[in-house]
């Protein structure tokens, strides 16, 4: 793992793993000037509620749950109803 990795990727999802927040922690006196920057930074958004701390969805399931939304629920049952909230 590399933390450029894990910080993009929590930045783009919103949510960083509990594996992840160890990793960080674990790893942390081994950490470049920038690095340590870019650990600081994502401790920060953690604490403000930016970055969650949880699981990430499989993109399998959210592009299930498009599917779901724009193409078999408006032929089945809720046909000539209102759309789905998502």
């Amino acid at each position: 793992m590399v933390l450029g990795e894990v910080f993009l990727e929590a930045v783009a999802s919103g949510v960083i793993t509990e594996r992840e927040m160890a990793w960080v922690a674990a790893q942390q006196g081994s950490f470049a000037r920038h690095e340590e920057a870019l650990a600081i930074r994502l401790g920060r958004w953690v604490d403000e509620g930016r970055i969650n701390l949880g699981c990430r969805l499989p993109s399998r399931v959210l592009r299930h749950r498009q599917v779901l939304v724009d193409w078999i629920e408006p032929l089945g049952r809720r046909r000539g109803g209102q759309p789905l909230a998502a």
